[in-house]
């Protein structure tokens, strides 16, 4: 099994790990709980990684970047990212990644840890004339997330990072290495992603969390990670996000931009647009005692109306919560469902996304 280079660290932590896509990867520390409320309260580290790295190089390089993702490349200027995805041309998600322009001619994509051979493979297939470089070995990646993340960051970086835009980034120094610092992340706070060598990961792990010692800083595991994405109701692929779901039925109708030319799966995707989407993906609260999972049934009146993608119980708000698919006639706000936990259907309600949002 692939281990990151902060292993180490981990284990001396006494974390619980989990193998998470060929990954013996920490899923929590002193408690999942614990570490989703430091991350909502004060400041939580993740290492990440695990995720891969994939560069795009040449003069082609942001035209290929267009035909193979959904989002408006050539809306990236030089130290900006973007959420975007990579479609079949069925309209299928390939993977959702993010995209950092570097300059016109190099683009990096972070992608999902579990596809990164599959997109790679992809990438290359149709790379058009540009360099594709497979890099993940080269990086660690830390996500560093919370309300006072960014002062913890401060203390060892002089990168000006209440300059940095959100879903911006620059590249400096930070505790005496390279790296490359996204104001990015996938709790639902404000937050930083640090790209460095892999060869710097597990000294700028411990640089930071020695920085934020004072702040209340925790190492945080998968499974906070997991509860924290999904109060945010952001998608998770092979929950959300699948070679047979679509971005227009997992509401990120937002990512696709039609007027930028071709990109695969943009044929299929505007047929549905204009047909409508038979199927939506909504967010569920329980409102009588149970938690449903990745693979629940739901049901309207006893009949079948869709499948739970994510389920768990909510460390912020208190509740049951859960994302699935439902039959478009069933995605309204307020619609009352039945989950089906372990033989008996428990009644929910389809309420707003997200469940929850970080104060401005």
């Amino acid at each position: 099994m692939n281990r990151t280079p902060v292993f180490p660290a981990h284990a001396a932590l006494g974390a619980r790990f989990v193998d998470f896509g060929g990954w013996e990867m920490p899923v929590q520390y002193t408690g999942i709980i614990d570490e989703h409320h430091a991350v909502r309260r004060r400041a939580g580290l993740f290492d990440v990684s695990h995720m891969g790295e994939i560069e795009l190089r040449g003069p082609r390089a942001s035209a290929v970047c267009q035909e193979l993702t959904t989002n408006d490349v050539g809306r990236l200027r030089d130290g900006q990212a973007q959420y975007s995805l990579l479609c079949l041309p069925s309209g299928g998600v390939v993977d959702d990644i993010i995209v950092h322009r570097i300059t016109g001619e190099r683009f990096l994509l972070c992608v999902n840890a579990a596809n990164t051979e599959k997109d790679f493979a992809w990438i290359v297939e149709h790379r058009n004339g540009a360099e594709v470089v497979n890099r993940s070995a080269e990086f660690g990646q830390l996500a560093l997330q919370g309300p006072r993340a960014t002062g913890i960051l401060t203390q060892v970086t002089d990168l000006p990072l209440h300059d940095i835009p959100s879903f911006c980034f620059r590249e400096g120094l930070v505790a005496g290495c390279r790296a490359l610092v996204a104001h990015t992340g996938y709790t639902g706070e404000d937050g930083w992603e640090i790209y460095c060598p892999a060869e710097n990961a597990l000294a700028l792990w411990n640089a930071l969390l020695d920085a934020g010692q004072a702040s209340g800083i925790a190492p945080a595991g998968l499974g906070a990670r997991d509860t924290l994405r999904l109060e945010r109701a952001l998608p998770l692929y092979g929950h959300e996000l699948t070679a047979e779901t679509t971005p227009l039925e997992a509401g990120l109708g937002w990512v696709v931009r039609f007027n930028t030319g071709d990109f695969i799966g943009r044929a299929a995707l505007l047929r549905q647009r204009e047909v409508g989407v038979s199927r939506h993906l909504v967010g569920l609260v329980m409102t009588a005692p149970g938690i449903s999972r990745q693979g629940y049934r739901i049901f309207h009146d006893h009949q079948e109306a869709g499948a739970v993608t994510s389920g768990t119980k909510s460390p912020t708000l208190g509740k049951a919560i859960a994302l699935g698919y439902v039959a478009s006639t069933w995605k309204e706000i307020g619609t009352h469902l039945g989950i089906e936990i372990r033989g008996r259907l428990v009644a929910a309600e389809v309420v707003p996304l997200p469940f929850y949002r970080r104060a401005a």
